[in-house]
């Protein structure tokens, strides 16, 4: 498409210097050639597909889009998931690309193409026709959806702006959040309408894709309009050039437009549920082998196949690639970096499978808190996660775990002291900053911690007793400089290539990244179910929604190898939380989180409780705006060849993430405020 650009501008070129100017060059590529037949239409959709805004492996909420996968890692932009070794790692409160001007050069493609098509409807068959008008919805309300999200209200350009015009031809206010997203719903709808009930190629949209992201995006637009009601003061405001509401709703509206936003996130789901012929992947999956739970949750993030792919985006080596392996594999398969994604001990604690402290954290100790009794020793590192659910080892590689025909070690040190093993510090609370390059037992001469401040060169090689040496740190640490290795103690494993003849390089890597699946449409429905219990609000499709809502639940429980509900989800409070919980866990590291923190309005400090998508105490974890999270490190103690973890808060380059109320929304790019009249910055900015 690039070339075609380039020749159409060459041809613009060519009419000026033509004698008679009503003679179009031949070089020039008019709508003729494009719109008027099939291969034509595949080129202008390829076009629009290209610049549909996707978040994948080439995307991280730092750099936003463009399309670019350096430094590629999943779940390090503050939601808890993981940590990375680079400065990307940040609140997620802006991107350094805002979706503004490329959102309005989408747009104008396919509105020319709802414009211009009907022109040329007898070329083609009238379920292609509608077709392809239904691929023009589907891109406008995806880039409108991924606007509203960021912004509020948008200017909806729903026309192509004909230039050179007058002032008021050009310039489009930005429309209230309520219409927003009301023109978000109503795209999705006229989409699902036109197009085919299945894809007539790879990549593109059908009816059930437009379903599915209708159910996400509505059940986005209803948290928004009804948790802005918890703050305060309500969380909306006006722009000062137009008066518009630019983010929030009415007081008289919000009820109104929560409700009906989240039944129509419930019909589009029970939709595709009941229609899209979609299921839950268990090709390899027993009801009675964790093994096979496990493996069957690795390979369904590569199976192009799965019955539960809704919307993928396929790369092809060695032409379109990507490099997520390059950035984020473990330190022992570094090419150019490693570590970018590490999860922490907060989202493993989610899970099942792990003795427990009365406060719920994991246990690692034999008091009841990480500051009380002497450390529990292990044989190997893997035995302390050897009840973990089945669906955490499908994302996390543990200390001591497998993974390309690897066993990843993962150490943070070597204790030569005596045993039992008390804890190392007697504070690990938020405010603590005590390192452990700080304790007395690395200090002191002689040390009995010993600890790497780096790999290779930097490493420390400890003798042990009976004369044999080990290194400080392992292959993957964590070292303390803050270098490549697991900085919290673990490493993704969700999206890496398990192939050990894969080498890992930029440009290198082609694994699929799926965008929407069966387990979301699951989710999203039981959201919705749940939400509208609790507005006292029936079910828009006359079943048992919360019925409806508990199945879905327990379906992806049972195939993660969780315990299942026992018993049915009700419209309460604990119910919602089941859910969000459930959906933190299932949707990790698919960019699902930070927008799910976002709507449900639980990053800043007031709201910080739920941020697990279950109750947990904010000053746990966080003070007044900031945030951090914890580690689980493993240490080798030389006097039994055991080993213990101790969990604290993250020791190696500790990343602290600041959140605010304003950072709900994004703010609108400055040179775009500046040179419009009507344009809104948004409120307090």
């Amino acid at each position: 498409m690039k070339k075609i650009l380039i020749v159409f501008l060459i041809g613009l070129w060519s009419v000026t210097s033509c004698t008679e100017l009503d003679i179009l060059p031949k070089n020039v590529v008019s709508d003729d050639d494009l719109l008027s037949n099939e291969t034509g239409m595949e080129l202008y959709l390829a076009r629009m597909y290209s610049y549909l805004p996707i978040e994948d492996f080439k995307y991280t909420g730092n750099w936003g889009f463009n399309f670019n996968s350096w430094l590629g890692a999943t779940g390090i932009e503050g939601t808890g998931e993981a940590l990375t070794r680079d400065g990307i790692c940040r609140a997620f409160i802006g991107e350094d690309t805002p979706y503004w001007g490329m959102a309005f050069t989408l747009l104008r493609d396919a509105n020319h193409l709802l414009e211009t098509l009907p022109d040329y409807q007898g070329n083609f068959s009238e379920v292609t026709y509608k077709h392809y008008l239904g691929e023009a919805y589907f891109v406008r309300a995806f880039v409108f959806y991924t606007m509203a999200k960021r912004f509020g209200g948008v200017p909806l350009v729903t026309r192509v702006i004909q230039y050179p015009g007058d002032g008021e031809t050009l310039e489009e206010p930005r429309a209230t959040e309520e219409e927003t997203w009301n023109q978000v719903l109503a795209d999705f709808d006229k989409a699902a309408e036109l197009l085919k009930p299945a894809s007539p190629r790879r990549g593109y949209a059908n009816k059930f894709v437009a379903l599915a992201w209708k159910s996400e995006a509505m059940l986005y637009a209803g948290c928004v309009a009804k948790y802005n009601q918890d703050f305060t003061d309500r969380l909306t405001g006006f722009g000062q050039k137009t008066n518009v509401r630019v983010i929030g709703f009415a007081e008289d509206s919000w009820d109104a437009a929560s409700r009906k936003y989240f039944r129509e996130a419930y019909r589009a789901a029970r939709a595709v549920m009941t229609g899209g012929g979609y299921s839950l992947y268990r090709k390899a999956w027993s009801a009675t082998n964790r093994e096979a739970q496990y493996q069957n949750m690795v390979d369904m993030f590569s199976d192009l196949a799965s019955p539960e792919n809704i919307y993928v985006r396929e790369y092809v080596y060695p032409t379109v690639t990507h490099g997520y392996d390059a950035y984020s594999c473990p330190y022992v398969f570094r090419t150019v970096l490693a570590g970018g994604t590490c999860p922490t001990l907060d989202f493993v604690e989610l899970f099942e499978g792990f003795s427990r402290y009365p406060d719920g954290s994991i246990k690692v100790t034999t008091g009841n808190s990480n500051t009380e009794g002497n450390y529990v020793l292990y044989d190997t590192p893997m035995d302390f996660f050897k009840d973990a659910e089945p669906r955490l080892r499908a994302c996390v590689i543990f200390p001591g775990d497998i993974f390309r025909n690897r066993e990843i070690e993962i150490r943070a040190g070597v204790y030569m002291g005596p045993e039992p093993i008390s804890p190392l510090f007697n504070d690990y609370s938020y405010a603590s900053s005590t390192r452990y390059q700080d304790l007395p037992v690395y200090t002191a001469n002689p040390k009995t911690l010993y600890l790497s401040p780096g790999p290779g060169d930097d490493q420390v090689n400890v003798t042990l007793p009976g004369g044999a040496t080990m290194t400080a740190a392992g292959e993957n640490g964590p070292w303390f400089n803050d270098a490549e290795g697991a900085l919290a103690g673990f490493y993704g494993r969700k999206w890496l290539q398990t192939n050990p003849s894969v080498i890992p390089g930029e440009g290198k890597s082609a694994q699929p990244f799926i965008l929407m699946r069966y387990a979301d449409v699951l989710l999203n429905a039981a959201e919705a179910a749940v939400e509208l219990a609790l507005a006292g609000e029936p079910s828009p499709t006359g079943d048992d929604m919360l019925q409806v809502a508990t199945n879905a639940i327990k379906a992806i429980q049972e195939r993660a190898g969780a315990t299942q509900l026992t018993a049915n989800l009700t419209g309460d409070l604990a119910s919602r939380n089941i859910v969000r919980k459930e959906r933190r866990k299932e949707l990790a590291f698919e960019h699902k989180t930070k927008w799910d923190l976002r709507r449900w309005r639980v990053q800043h400090e007031e709201g910080r409780d739920y941020f697990w998508g279950e109750y947990k105490d904010k000053n746990e974890f966080g003070s007044a705006s900031q945030y951090r999270f914890r580690g689980l490190y493993p240490f080798y103690s030389a006097t039994s060849g055991k080993y213990f973890f101790d969990a604290r808060f993250q020791w190696v380059g500790q990343r602290t993430f600041e959140y605010n109320t304003v950072d709900y929304y994004f703010a609108i790019p400055t040179g775009e405020v500046t040179k419009s009249p009507v344009i809104d910055q948004q409120p307090n900015r």
